[in-house]
């Protein structure tokens, strides 16, 4: 199992940008499924961005165009840089990874390696 340690988090006015970053305590290549999901306090988990095999980026309707899902080149950690982030983007942001077999799992509870979260919080 994969350890993860979600960082970057922090306040930012509307308009604004982050960038999250996901420490791995092992190598993760492109045989991983890695994602972003987020947290709203009383709604479901979302999905907002993933790597799914071979490195292939799929977002949310509601980031595309304003978030970008990354890695570094040694395979050890994952970024979301968050552009143009508003109010409704404030939520408690959790990467998650998983050996990729041909499909990546859905709901945050399929992924073996989850992380802890950083809380984004944007004002208006």
């Amino acid at each position: 199992e994969v350890q993860l340690v979600e960082s970057g988090g922090g306040l930012v006015q509307a308009g604004g940008s982050l960038r999250l970053s996901c420490a791995a305590s092992e190598y993760f290549g492109s045989r991983f499924c890695m994602t972003w999901f987020r947290q709203v306090p009383g709604k479901e988990r979302e999905k907002v961005a993933s790597l799914e095999g071979l490195n292939r980026p799929v977002y949310a309707d509601s980031v595309t165009g304003r978030f970008v899902i990354s890695k570094d080149n040694q395979g050890m950690t994952l970024y979301l840089q968050m552009n143009d982030l508003q109010p409704e983007d404030t939520a408690m942001y959790y990467c998650a990874a998983e050996e990729y077999l041909g499909y990546c799992p859905r709901e945050f509870g399929g992924f073996t390696s989850r992380g802890q979260g950083t809380q984004v919080t944007v004002s208006s």
